[in-house]
């Protein structure tokens, strides 16, 4: 980094990294976005974390300060990385808590009494976080990526803090759950809560937890998952309605980092996809044909309705959208990244390396600017095309962002040293 003038330079070169940067090189970078808050995770009283971190004005109807289950366990597993564990645990007792007041959900599924093809009688995995409490607004709560997120993450986090029998219980109901739905044949809505169908990133989730909870005891439950992955993989969906086919996802690159059900040749063909059919000059688009914060959202939209449910009604969102004008996400960069340092622990190619830096960097370079109205050094959620120009979305910062963000600097510190 160039620290010669007391008046920045433009925030990328600022903090561009060469191909042959050192860790100190890295954690400078590192310190640096931690001095301007740019890995600043408020948490609620009950130790979760909101999806963003806004204030005011639109934000405050985007809905993004309820809780979802999916972005605490990204959000906690990321500080569990980085060596902040007690604010992991704490954020996945609270999950236990609020799902432990809902066990219903669960067991009448699993008993047969609750039809599951209703998504309001699934557990529900966007919530009041401050009183852990449902909403009562219809929601996509069939999303078997986030329920396998929680189970997965609790196994991870077993030996550091020993579930309890009552806990145990409910995590044991969990899995009986993801079974008794079919996980490896249910259409669910998935990381991007849209149209239901049976989606190889929510399979390799679901997949992920059965394999890391008690593996002895879940190894045959999980096996019609690993057959459903190799069927669909490296797809998304493989339906022959063509709303419910999708040859490349951005979801996909998780079940690489950090649910690790993916690896090797199969992990170098979805990013490959990704990087090849995804990639923008602002970020990575989340599938083509994407409507979500598409070109002009906020004039064609009211504030009320651009982040409303739109899976029974989808259609009407992609009419908006002008061909080759999704938004470009902030979220996967980093991930790749750390695919690239994963591959060059068994490579060793300096390719692999250099790759690695360069998501980095494209990470980087996603960071608000010092005009923007978030001010400088925040992590969107993702850059759409206002009036012909592409600047983040109303939704800055997104703290699963942040997290990834924060966990590719460590891996590449950790790596380099």
């Amino acid at each position: 980094m160039d620290d010669t003038n007391s008046k920045l330079p433009p925030f990328h070169k600022r903090l561009s990294l060469g191909e042959d940067c050192t860790a100190d090189d890295v954690r400078q970078v590192k310190q640096f976005l931690e001095e301007q808050g740019t890995f600043r995770f408020p948490t609620l009283a009950t130790g979760l974390f909101s999806a963003a971190a806004g204030d005011g004005g639109d934000f405050d109807l985007t809905g993004y300060r309820n809780v979802w289950v999916r972005d605490n366990i990204h959000i906690a597993h990321a500080h569990w990385q980085w060596g902040e564990t007690g604010l992991a645990v704490a954020a996945m007792k609270s999950l236990m808590a609020y799902f432990s007041k809902y066990s219903e959900r669960f067991t009448g599924i699993i008993q047969g009494n609750v039809d599951p093809s209703d998504p309001m009688n699934r557990p529900h995995i966007r919530f009041d976080g401050d009183r852990l409490v449902e909403l009562d607004e219809k929601w996509s709560h069939a999303q078997n990526d986030a329920i396998g997120a929680f189970l997965w993450l609790a196994g991870k986090l077993n030996t550091e803090c020993r579930w309890n029998s009552a806990e145990r219980g409910l995590l044991e109901t969990v899995a009986d759950y993801l079974i008794a739905i079919k996980y490896w044949a249910d259409e669910d809505s998935g990381h991007w809560e849209e149209v239901r169908k049976v989606a190889a990133s929510s399979i390799g989730v679901a997949t992920a937890a059965l394999e890391t909870w008690e593996p002895l005891s879940t190894r045959q439950r999980s096996f019609e998952g690993r057959a459903a992955l190799d069927e669909i993989l490296p797809c998304e969906c493989i339906q022959a309605d063509p709303s419910k086919h999708r040859d490349y996802d951005a979801a996909l690159v998780f079940l690489i980092y950090p649910y690790r059900v993916v690896s090797g040749e199969m992990a170098d063909r979805i990013v490959a996809n990704v990087t090849s059919h995804l990639s923008g000059d602002h970020g990575i688009r989340r599938y083509p044909g994407d409507s979500y914060w598409c070109a002009d959202y906020k004039q064609k939209l009211s504030a009320e309705v651009r982040t409303s449910d739109f899976s029974d009604n989808l259609a009407d969102r992609d009419r908006l959208l002008e061909p080759g004008m999704e938004a470009q996400w902030c979220l996967f960069d980093p991930i790749v990244s750390i695919h690239y340092g994963l591959r060059y622990e068994r490579t060793g190619q300096r390719e692999d390396r250099h790759r690695q830096i360069d998501h980095l960097n494209r990470s980087l370079d996603q960071l608000s600017s010092s005009d923007s109205r978030f001010g400088p050094y925040r992590c969107p959620e993702s850059y759409f095309c206002e009036r012909g120009q592409y600047v983040p979305n109303d939704i800055c910062p997104l703290l699963w962002t942040q997290a990834n963000l924060k966990l590719a600097l460590v891996r590449l510190i950790k790596d380099l040293e």
